[in-house]
């Protein structure tokens, strides 16, 4: 086992955080002890041994590795909660990390300090799967894991939280808004309103307090993460694509599991959703063209749309943005393309080409200190639990 510690979550809870109670070395218990074993579960030998249990039962549930964050243990709740539904048994198991324990900033620490320590676990078959936020996870694909589904996306969109009510176009000139993702930043000093962007770190509740506190006049998050949260009652606006292209598969999970374990990778195609899959390969393969990671200023959004062929039948397309922008706002260039659903790698790299031919690697190798300080680090709350 790696050095992070590992809990384990009462599968009594569907959708809820539930009792946690340790496993590993720092619970002083072996798993395969009755008193390592959850209720209702039973000693489970190592995978590929001759003893081994049916996994996905009561006596060797699919044990699902997540952060211990309220956002990243409700999306993994979706996952454990559709597999207990398809009739396969399942927990969770908080994987505590160096990241969660440090009070630097992510920039400091590493962005992809938490997903690592994840995939140790995954790698150790401590755990049997991981549920990723997909927009945290770096383009390259390790090749000793696989996404074995992708499932139906929440709604894309970044979402304004603004006090008393206001949409962005009624802040005044000086309005102090949160923000983490230099995408965000970007865009927002592009459309000229004139507010005074604030670094922002934590989870969703504390950046909401933020506003309701009066420490700052709004912030913008994801509103997939609301969502899954209940909070949508918080967002004063939706932000359109037209205003804020999100980030590439944000509002998208992947489910991630080790590449030699076929009998898992077969259980979990059944919670895949073809068009969100399609949708996010291709935003995520224009952000690999152009070598932008999970914090660059890149936007993208993939749709899947209806048009008729030339034989005017009624087919499926994906319709693909996408936008590279100057951290200061002084640019930013925007493509658009539509393409054949089994095309969507080959859709998002092209339409990066298009892009990078406009001038977009100028915009995102842009490093002036004055206007993007170091404190713009944290891209979303499933990276910082402070």
């Amino acid at each position: 086992m790696s050095e992070s510690s590992l809990q384990e979550q009462d599968m009594s809870q569907p959708g809820g955080v539930g009792t946690l109670r340790k496993r590993g070395a720092d619970a002083g218990e072996s798993r395969g002890t009755a008193a390592a074993e959850p209720r209702g579960t039973a000693a489970v030998e190592t995978r590929g041994t001759a003893a081994v249990e049916t996994r996905g039962t009561a006596a060797a549930p699919w044990r699902i590795g997540t952060r211990g964050s309220l956002l990243a243990l409700t999306q993994a709740g979706t996952i454990r909660d559709a597999l207990i539904a398809a009739g396969q048994q399942a927990e969770l198991v908080v994987v505590k990390t160096a990241g969660d324990k440090s009070a630097e900033p992510v920039q400091a620490i590493g962005i992809g300090v938490f997903t690592t320590a994840l995939r140790d676990e995954l790698a150790a078959e401590t755990i049997d799967l991981i549920v990723h936020s997909y927009k945290d996870l770096p383009t390259a694909q390790d090749p000793r894991f696989v996404i074995a589904a992708v499932p139906p996306r929440e709604d894309p969109r970044d979402a304004l939280v603004a006090r008393d009510g206001l949409v962005l176009g009624e802040l005044p000139a000086g309005a102090r808004v949160g923000t983490s993702a230099l995408r965000r930043i970007a865009q927002l000093r592009a459309l000229g309103l004139g507010l005074e962007l604030v670094p922002l770190r934590g989870n969703v509740d504390s950046r909401l307090r933020k506003v309701a506190e009066g420490e700052l006049d709004a912030v913008v998050v994801a509103r997939a993460g609301l969502s899954r949260l209940g909070r949508l009652e918080a967002v004063t606006e939706a932000l359109e694509p037209v205003q804020m292209l999100p980030a590439p598969a944000q509002g998208a999970l992947a489910v991630e599991c080790r590449s030699d374990d076929p009998g898992l990778i077969e259980v979990l195609a059944a919670l895949d959703d073809p068009a969100t899959r399609a949708a996010i390969v291709a935003e995520r393969a224009l952000l690999a063209e152009l070598e932008g990671g999970c914090n660059a200023a890149v936007g993208a959004l993939a749709e899947v749309v209806e048009s008729y062929d030339d034989d005017d039948r009624l087919i499926e397309e994906l319709s693909l943005r996408g936008c590279a922008a100057a951290i200061d706002g002084s640019d930013v260039l925007r493509a658009s393309a539509v393409g054949p659903l089994a095309d969507a790698e080959r859709l998002g790299r092209s339409l990066a080409r298009e892009l990078l031919e406009l001038g977009a690697r100028d915009l995102l190798t842009q490093s002036d200190a004055a206007t993007t300080p170091a404190d713009f680090s944290n891209p979303s709350p499933m990276e910082n639990t402070q």
